[in-house]
């Protein structure tokens, strides 16, 4: 594709463009090196070239299960040290992260749109036999009962008179 002149991409959604595009093409692979997913960047040329940006993104800003350095993105998930795949509901995700999980429509070129719809029919739809969801609902349930406590006071407490 010739660079985009008309709207300008931000370079997390490059890299979550990039990893969708490898996803839908090799539906088979569970995950790609960052490597990979810059190739697939750098073949798109969604911006005329490739940015020095989207390495950074690619192993850290976009990561949901890595401590935010600046950018809270949850668009990634590692899988690896180098390795990636889209983020789902439900993955790992640091504390720290709050930010997007996919591009907004609106954002990105029209021909890659469709990526969007893909992913949440496709891709992102929960795992109907998790049998893990319902710890994953209960993440931060009674963290108000728990406010101001010191966890090692409290186990010291209910252990008294075990002997």
């Amino acid at each position: 594709m010739v660079g985009q002149t008309t709207l300008s991409v931000k370079v997390a959604d490059e890299v979550w463009i990039a990893t969708a595009l490898l996803h839908r093409e090799q539906p088979d692979r569970k995950d790609f090196t960052v490597k990979e997913i810059l190739a697939r960047a750098r073949a798109e040329n969604l911006t005329g070239e490739l940015r020095p940006g989207v390495s950074v993104h690619a192993f850290q800003h976009c990561v949901a299960n890595l401590d935010p350095n600046s950018a809270q993105y949850r668009m990634l998930y590692a899988t690896g040290k180098s390795t990636r795949r889209l983020y789902r509901e439900g993955d790992e995700t640091h504390p720290k992260r709050k930010g997007k999980i996919t591009p907004v429509a609106e954002d990105i070129p029209v021909q890659y749109r469709y990526l969007l719809d893909w992913y949440r029919n496709e891709f992102a739809t929960p795992i109907q036999d998790n049998w893990l969801r319902g710890i994953f609902e209960m993440i931060g349930a009674g963290k108000e009962d728990f406010a101001g406590v010191d966890a090692d006071e409290y186990v010291r407490q209910l252990r008294e008179g075990w002997e």
